[in-house]
């Protein structure tokens, strides 16, 4: 039950918004172009994040670029 406890979890990596325009959802009250977020877990099509509500959410990973 790894979702239980990913707000503690160590970040695995960096990620930068590059946009909020979603087509089905809304998104520009939780994503911030240009801002960096903490990456606390993974899957093949999405990145969950500590999103501006201080939360965990799931994105899809078309709004984001990796940082080095």
């Amino acid at each position: 039950m790894i979702h239980l406890n990913w707000e503690e979890r160590e970040t695995q990596k960096k990620i930068e918004c590059v946009h909020a325009d979603a087509k089905k959802f809304i998104v520009h009250n939780k994503l911030t172009p240009g801002k960096q977020y903490d990456v606390k877990n993974e899957t093949e099509e999405f990145y969950f994040i500590i999103d501006n509500s201080n939360r965990i959410g799931g994105f899809k990973k078309d709004y984001f670029k990796e940082v080095e």
